[in-house]
């Protein structure tokens, strides 16, 4: 009779890596990197628990769409208000908050609730090259 393996705390060893987003497609880009929040890469993986990893974007106002992305994408909110609704496109969006581009497409890959808001905690984007995680041994990852 098999058995099912789940990881418990101590097993969860997190890495930390930093992916370059210049000139990459944003939505190949996030999927990957959702993938490694949610610890899928992992042979430990386990559906409810977070067994991710942390990823460093790099660059991400360099981030590129594929087709008619770049003009007709737009970002909807909504307060809770009558007419309380906004929409923002996505050049005006990648021109003022480019980390937010890269943000908001991997945190919509991921689980809604607390299981997710825990792994896009895990999540550093920084518009150019510079991040302050030296420290940290990140281990580079190429999107192709």
């Amino acid at each position: 009779m098999n058995k099912t393996y789940v990881a418990k705390k101590a097993d969860i060893q997190r890495n930390w890596y930093i992916v370059d987003a210049q000139n990459k497609i944003l939505g190949r880009v996030a999927s990957k990197i959702a993938a490694i929040l949610k610890g899928k890469h992992k042979p430990i993986y386990t559906p409810y628990l977070d067994t991710g990893d942390g990823v460093i974007v790099i660059n991400a106002a360099g981030i590129k769409v594929s087709g008619r992305k770049a003009t007709q994408k737009v970002y909807q909110r909504y307060s809770g208000y009558q007419g309380g609704q906004k929409t923002v496109p996505y050049a005006t969006m990648l021109a003022k908050r480019p980390t937010m581009v890269m943000k908001l497409a991997v945190s919509r890959m991921l689980p809604q609730g607390p299981l997710g808001r825990d792994m896009i905690k895990k999540l550093k984007v920084y518009a150019d090259n510079k991040h302050p995680h030296q420290t940290q041994k990140v281990i580079p990852l190429e999107i192709k």
